[in-house]
């Protein structure tokens, strides 16, 4: 008797977590259903490259082969990527190190700052660099040769050219760069500082001990920012058909969406042929990270850090804090500047009338214009219905995950965050093929913009979702299943409660990505099914600057709206605490 009463209830509580209920089969379900509409639509590309029209042949990988400038394409592309991601890691680590390991570091504003270009969508943010550095009409160039015209410096164009190859691999580096930084700034803030103080004892300078100690350390977390860069850069499209396109540089991703959007009728097979080349090249990039991990392995240190004094940068403290600064206005602010007074001038020109600025002209851009209001309308729709699935789904599987642990479980799990490895092209191609056509039909839907959005930003609705569960205690729901609760209500009494902080956070990163999607929306998108990716493509494309400025301007002003009132909130949230009901 007494050792009835006196079990641990955790122990009670683990006997109840192996039963398998109907809530375990239904989340099972879902968690089947998610990595189905990532797993069949990519084998639907592997297939169409050797069966079309219900027989084997190997016409596609022929046809793709002999595509004229596929050389070229090629090149370009790892040129590219390579060249961005490059950059991306230097910059990445270098911010990641003055914000958590010198005294540069400016606290909570030094951590937000390299995390901007998130508030500022791919598609927004080229078609700001454009309207900044563009050779005649950039703003910046023509307030540039003004100023030198003051000294008897004449130039008509220039000085930069953001259509180039500089202007692309910098524009694709600030995007890549917020991946790197998180990932090294996470492995800095775990790192065991006593070598690097032991390096400064003995007289070796910071870069010296960054070189020598810290890097080597660190080198897992910088090669998951690394590869995160590889796959963003490989399935990008706004970026490089805004950029590179009017400058010559073609890139596989471009490509594939001319083939299969404008082109008539749509050349699929080769479509087909050139994503798996980015299959293979993003295969490649994980193996790299694979021998990194191994290799770290003798590099990082074991037992818990300890915080220890920042390495004192001295005079080149400010300095440093003014290049970050500086950082952050080129790769934000500028392009977000461009867009607004662009917008609000009404047309693009360097001679801004700054008296006669207006909220007339984005009015008669975007809620005039019928088909842009449909436009926004569908991805603001999406992105709420897309982000609400995404993050509920992903909540109930991270639970499932946490609870169960077992070799299923991490199966699961590891099957939701797969996406992550594979091109977002790629994806979207394949969702086209699977459903577009019979015996579904889903061509020019919103149900496939829908499918296709769930399936691109599954795996950051997966990270989400499992830090969300991982600020959950054990104590509460082991309470709820003593007491009798079904796994059900304990995940709405208990679990649901004190998780909708983090759900919250995550649902903002899935609305985000999804209303500023431009790499599925130019696939999946059509004039029956307009969402703002792909209207802003065909206004860049039908050359009404006023018009994508202000969708961008628009764009941008609704995703610092979600990410300001998800910050309050989840600010109020933590300073007058959660509480879980039981019984």
């Amino acid at each position: 008797m007494t050792q009835t009463m006196t079990k641990p209830p955790s122990r009670l509580g683990r006997l109840r977590e192996k039963r398998t209920t109907p809530f375990d089969a239904v989340t099972v379900a879902i968690a089947l259903l998610l990595i189905a509409i990532v797993i069949i639509p990519l084998g639907r590309v592997v297939v169409g490259m050797f069966w079309v029209d219900g027989q084997f042949t190997t016409g596609p990988i022929a046809r793709t082969l002999a595509v004229p400038d596929l050389p070229q394409l090629i090149l370009n592309t790892l040129i590219v990527v390579a060249g961005s991601s490059i950059l991306a890691v230097v910059i990445g680590v270098l911010l990641a190190w003055l914000n958590e390991r010198t005294t540069a570091r400016m606290g909570v504003i030094g951590d937000a700052l390299p995390l901007l270009p998130f508030l500022l969508p791919p598609v927004a943010g080229a078609v700001g660099w454009t309207m900044l550095l563009s050779p005649r009409a950039g703003l910046l160039n023509a307030w540039f040769r003004d100023f030198i015209g003051i000294f008897g410096i004449e130039m008509e164009t220039g000085p930069f050219n953001i259509n180039s190859w500089y202007g692309l691999v910098m524009v694709f580096a600030f995007y890549a760069v917020p991946f790197v930084y998180m990932n090294a700034a996470a492995s800095l803030r775990s790192f065991d500082t006593s070598l690097e103080e032991a390096s400064r004892l003995s007289g070796a300078s910071p870069l010296r001990t960054l070189v020598k100690v810290t890097l080597p350390a660190i080198a897992p977390g910088i090669g998951a920012g690394l590869l995160l860069s590889i796959w963003f850069g490989f399935g990008m499209f706004s970026i490089p058909s805004i950029i590179g396109t009017p400058a010559g540089i073609d890139v596989l991703s471009v490509r594939i969406v001319q083939l299969l959007t404008f082109t008539y009728p749509p050349e699929t097979d080769v479509a087909v042929g050139l994503s798996a080349f980015i299959v293979l090249f993003v295969g490649l990039a994980y193996a790299l990270q694979v021998r990194i991990l191994r290799k770290g392995r003798y590099a990082t240190l074991t037992g818990k850090g300890a915080r220890s004094n920042p390495t004192n940068l001295g005079v080149w403290k400010w300095p440093l804090r003014g290049l970050m600064l500086l950082y952050v206005a080129g790769s934000t602010l500028l392009p977000m500047f461009a867009l607004v007074i662009v917008s609000l001038n009404g047309y693009w020109t360097p001679k801004i009338g700054w008296d006669s600025l207006s909220l007339r002209a984005l009015q008669a851009a975007v809620i005039d214009d019928r088909i842009t209001r449909e436009a926004l309308a569908n991805s603001l729709g999406l992105g709420v219905v897309g982000g609400l699935i995404g993050i509920i789904a992903a909540a109930l599987v991270a639970l499932y995950v946490a609870r169960k642990r077992t070799g299923f479980a991490q199966a699961l799990d590891l099957g939701i965050k797969m996406p992550a490895a594979v091109s977002n092209m790629v994806i979207a191609v394949g969702i086209l093929l699977l459903l577009a056509g019979p015996p579904f039909g889903l061509g020019g839907t919103l149900a496939i913009l829908l499918i296709g959005y769930i399936a691109l930003y599954l795996p950051q609705a997966s990270i989400a979702a499992d830090a969300a569960v991982s600020s959950v205690g054990k104590e509460l729901p082991e309470a709820s299943a003593i007491s009798g609760a079904s796994p059900l209500r304990t995940f709405v009494k208990v679990y649901l409660p004190l998780m909708v902080p983090g759900l919250v956070a995550g649902w903002a990163l899935l609305f985000i990505r999804m209303v500023g999607d431009l790499t599925a929306s130019a696939i999946l998108a059509g004039t029956g099914n307009p969402v703002v990716g792909f209207r802003i493509l065909e206004v860049f494309n039908g050359g009404s600057y006023a018009l994508l400025a202000a969708l961008s301007t628009v764009l941008v002003l609704i995703t610092a709206t979600v990410l300001v009132v998800v910050m309050v909130y989840a600010r109020r949230k933590s300073r007058f605490g959660i509480t879980a009901k039981i019984g």
